[in-house]
């Protein structure tokens, strides 16, 4: 695996508004046109293509919010390259990029309740449920970064 990030311009953006997750999982995330829409809208946040070498493979919407927290907002790999480890690899890469770009420890996300694959990975990672609750009703994660 070549896992990199590419930040959505318009030489990918077409490719990137294709992306698809399994209709099941449909409820756990904005469309594509939605993340995109909503990262155009709100300069706070940043989208980035996903990829493996030139392969685009997935997507990630991730800023610091007004509250001084860094997200990582949106998380998604594409049903063609799901259960494939790409989704722990990208994320875990995706992690330390966001410690070393925002100067933080700490990194938040949230996660409906019912979306066990998505809870089981995080989890995987390192980050643990804090008690909050965004204001979709998502239950908020939290990941500390351990300097060794």
């Amino acid at each position: 695996m070549e896992i990199h990030f590419e930040k959505v311009t318009s030489d990918n953006r077409k490719a990137v508004e294709n992306l698809q997750v399994f209709a099941e999982q449909q409820a756990f995330i904005e469309s594509m046109a939605e993340n995109l829409k909503e990262s155009d809208q709100f300069p706070e946040w940043e989208s980035a293509g996903i990829y493996d070498g030139n392969q685009l493979i997935g997507y990630a919407m991730y800023g610091r919010w007004q509250d001084g927290r860094v997200w990582l907002d949106r998380f998604l790999i594409d049903q063609r390259f799901q259960g494939q480890g790409y989704g722990k690899a990208a994320c875990r890469l995706l992690m330390l990029k966001l410690i070393e770009k925002y100067q933080t420890n700490k990194l938040y996300l949230s996660v409906y309740d019912t979306n066990s694959s998505a809870i089981r990975l995080y989890q995987q990672l390192g980050f643990v449920f804090n008690g909050e609750l965004d204001t979709n009703g998502e239950r908020v994660m939290e990941w500390t970064h351990q300097n060794k």
